[in-house]
């Protein structure tokens, strides 16, 4: 294992643990713990965000690579991942089930419309 994959394993994991447990505090009433959640998720964001930073750097790329084609892509993910999220609430919170399968269903399809963004076709 190359040290890059190794310092991407240790971040990812421990970014992912924390983002995971502070939403599992944000999100179930009986821990009664929704401040501190939210602040341990915000940790976890921000060693994922670290994690993106340092592999990008032992890879020899620049830290941040920001042009329109990416501005652009992101947006679009952000957008589809809310629309996502909008339709699993709808399920499952708000009671709303059939409007929030289809809902959540036109969320995966623009999050799958990504793929060819990024990679472009060929």
């Amino acid at each position: 294992m190359t040290k890059k994959n190794f310092i991407s394993l240790i971040l990812g994991t421990i970014g992912g643990i924390l983002f995971a447990v502070g939403m599992c505090m944000c999100l179930l009433p009986e821990w009664n713990a929704f401040t501190p959640g939210v602040v341990i998720a915000a940790a976890g964001i921000a060693v994922l965000a670290v994690l993106l930073i340092v592999r990008r750097k032992m890879d020899g790329r620049p830290a941040i690579k920001v042009n329109g084609r990416t501005v652009g892509t992101i947006v679009f993910g952000v957008i589809a991942a809310l629309v996502l999220g909008v339709g699993m609430c709808m399920a499952m919170v708000w009671e709303m089930m059939i409007s929030g399968i289809i809902v959540g269903i036109v969320g995966i399809v623009l999050l799958l419309c990504l793929i060819p963004m990024c990679k472009g076709i060929k």
